[in-house]
C-alpha cells in the first residue's frame, strides 16, 4: 500500500448523519485512512446517537460525541464554547487532515454548522489542533431553491463511484432510518466537494472574506 494513502483523518461535524452526508463516500473511498469522528450534538439523544455508532462501524470508523445545544429554537453560541467543545472531545494528536463545515454551511441553513465551520478554523490558526491540510465542505442550495448540490468551483469535486454511493445511501436509509423521501435522503450527494486549505492563514482569511460578506 502506498505511504502516501495512510492518514489519520478527523471528521468534524455537527450532527450525527453530517459525517456521512457530506464526506461518507470519500471515507468509503479511502479504506485505509484512521478517521476518527467528530459529532458535537446529540449525545444525549437516545435515537441518534446510538444509530451515529453504528454509522461508524459500517464506514471503519471511529468517533465521539459532544452535547451542544441543539434544541428547535436555535440561539447563538459563543465562540469560546464551541471552540472548547471540539478540544474537549477531539483527541490530541496531529492529523494529516480534517474535514469540517464550512463557515457558510452546506444549506440554508443551520447556525452550529456555520459555528462549528468556523470554530475549527479558527483552532487550526491559532495552533490549537494541528492538521498538515484543512478541507471544508462545499455545497449550496441557491438559498433553499434546491437540495444541496456541490459546488463546481471548488478545489475538490469527486463524483462516486455507484457501489460507493449505494452504500453511502444505505446507511442514512436503513442505519439512520430516514424515509426515501426525507430530506436527507433525497438531499445524499452522488459528487462529494471540498474546499481545501494546507495553510491555516489562507483559511482564516478565506473564513474573514466569507464574515465580512
Amino acid at each position: 500500500m502506498n505511504q502516501e494513502n495512510l492518514k489519520t483523518v478527523a471528521v468534524i461535524v455537527a450532527h450525527p448523519d453530517d459525517e456521512i452526508l457530506w464526506t461518507g463516500g470519500t471515507i468509503l473511498s479511502h479504506q485505509e485512512w484512521n478517521v476518527i469522528i467528530i459529532s458535537l450534538c446529540r449525545a444525549s439523544d437516545t435515537n441518534r446517537a446510538p444509530k451515529f455508532f453504528q454509522a461508524l462501524k459500517e464506514i471503519n470508523a471511529e468517533g465521539k460525541i459532544g452535547n451542544l445545544d441543539d434544541s428547535a429554537d436555535l440561539k447563538p453560541l459563543d465562540e469560546a464554547e464551541v471552540e472548547q467543545a471540539i478540544l474537549d472531545i477531539l483527541p490530541v494528536r496531529h492529523y494529516d487532515l480534517i474535514i469540517t463545515h464550512a463557515p457558510s454551511g452546506e444549506y440554508t441553513r443551520h447556525l452550529r454548522h456555520e459555528e462549528i465551520g468556523k470554530a475549527v478554523i479558527k483552532l487550526w490558526n491559532a495552533g490549537k489542533i494541528v492538521a498538515r491540510e484543512l478541507w471544508s465542505f462545499a455545497y449550496e442550495d441557491g438559498g433553499r431553491k434546491y437540495y444541496p448540490r456541490p459546488v463546481e468551483s471548488a478545489n475538490i469535486v469527486r463524483s462516486l463511484a455507484l457501489p460507493i454511493w449505494q452504500r453511502k445511501y444505505s446507511i442514512i436509509t436503513e442505519t439512520y432510518g430516514f424515509d426515501k423521501s426525507s430530506w436527507e435522503a433525497q438531499t445524499t450527494p452522488t459528487t462529494e466537494s471540498f474546499w481545501q486549505f494546507t495553510n491555516p492563514q489562507d483559511a482564516m482569511h478565506w473564513l474573514n472574506n466569507k464574515i465580512a460578506s
